[in-house]
């Protein structure tokens, strides 16, 4: 922030979900969907690149739009057909580079270009040879993957799910084909379960990339206080989530400024080398997505960052959140 109040940082968001908009709008026969319904938002946010999640889930009670495309009731054809029109969409995008290292990323970045890491948010599509296709997710350009989205599978349990159930032998051949593969093992979705078996046998760093702390809003998508410790002695980052409801549960208090004091506990409890932002901007999946006040969309981020400033955080400390501590991580994450 200059002294008129400018923001003059850029922003990595370590999470977003900007697929879901564009295969939903492409299926009913539309195309440039990003730079028609998002672009303009990116940039007012200084959003400079970002994860995109392959999310293909239908959902708890089958509320998301697949329930109303013929022939996509597997989890195999919905992951089939997203990755189809993601592609489809970035050939449409000029302005936009898939990346898989922060080598690529700092190009576009000088190019003009914003610059998107790919990422699998929940493996329920696998199947059995799980393993194999951990191959081809990496060969597509993969750099994150989750096991579970809030389900339970064949690798994992989800948030939404007992949280005593750990990770399945096959889920814990999965990680280590990950870990080979240079995909980042991401926690964000797991139960705890299935959280502490990962991080016991992590070989490299593990992140959460779009959670909060329960600490502050005690809900099972955000992670405990141990679980942070864990986190940062892997290596790794957690990303700042902007959903309300794991901002606070009193909704008075589901704020942009409430999302900074996680920030600053993150800091307390880790250090600032492990905290970064993982927006999961989701306003345009429908009622119930929102984000916390002042974080409706992607164009908020500079607020949330004059919070951090307005709490004493230094400009330097800001810079490491919202980029250098993700992108520092990626960089030194490679297929072994």
């Amino acid at each position: 922030m200059n002294k008129k109040g400018v923001f003059l940082m850029t922003v990595f968001d370590g999470h977003s979900d900007l697929l879901y908009d564009v295969t939903r709008r492409r299926l009913q026969g539309e195309t440039h969907v990003l730079e028609r319904y998002h672009l303009d938002r990116l940039r007012r946010g200084g959003i400079e690149g970002m994860v995109l999640a392959f999310w293909y889930g239908a959902g708890p009670h089958n509320e998301t739009f697949w329930k109303d495309i013929s022939d996509a009731d597997t989890p195999a054809v919905r992951l089939e057909r997203m990755m189809l029109c993601a592609w489809d969409e970035f050939a449409e995008c000029p302005w936009l580079a898939v990346v898989r290292t922060r080598e690529e990323a700092e190009a576009a970045r000088t190019a003009g270009k914003i610059y998107a890491f790919l990422c699998i948010e929940g493996m329920e599509a696998l199947g059995p040879e799980a393993e194999q296709a951990i191959d081809s997710l990496a060969a597509q350009g993969v750099r994150l993957g989750m096991l579970t989205w809030n389900e339970e599978n064949r690798l994992a349990s989800g948030a939404a799910q007992d949280p005593g159930k750990g990770l399945t032998s096959l889920g814990r051949r999965v990680v280590q084909r990950m870990e080979a593969r240079g995909i980042l093992p991401d926690v964000s979705h797991l139960n705890d379960g299935g959280f502490w078996d990962l991080i016991g046998m992590a070989r490299g760093p593990v992140i959460a990339s779009h959670s909060n702390c329960r600490a502050l809003c005690g809900v099972p998508r955000n992670l405990t206080d141990e679980q942070l410790r864990a986190i940062r002695d892997t290596g790794g980052v957690v990303g700042l989530n902007v959903h309300h409801a794991f901002v606070h549960r009193d909704p008075a208090r589901q704020t942009a400024e409430m999302l900074a004091r996680h920030a600053a506990h993150m800091v307390e409890v880790m250090g600032v080398r492990h905290v970064a932002c993982g927006f999961d901007f989701c306003e345009f999946m429908g009622p119930g997505n929102d984000g916390a006040q002042g974080l409706e969309d992607c164009s908020g981020v500079p607020g949330f960052f004059r919070c951090l400033e307005q709490m004493g955080m230094s400009s330097r400390d800001q810079e490491m959140i919202a980029r250098e501590n993700f992108l520092q991580l990626l960089s030194s994450f490679l297929p072994r």
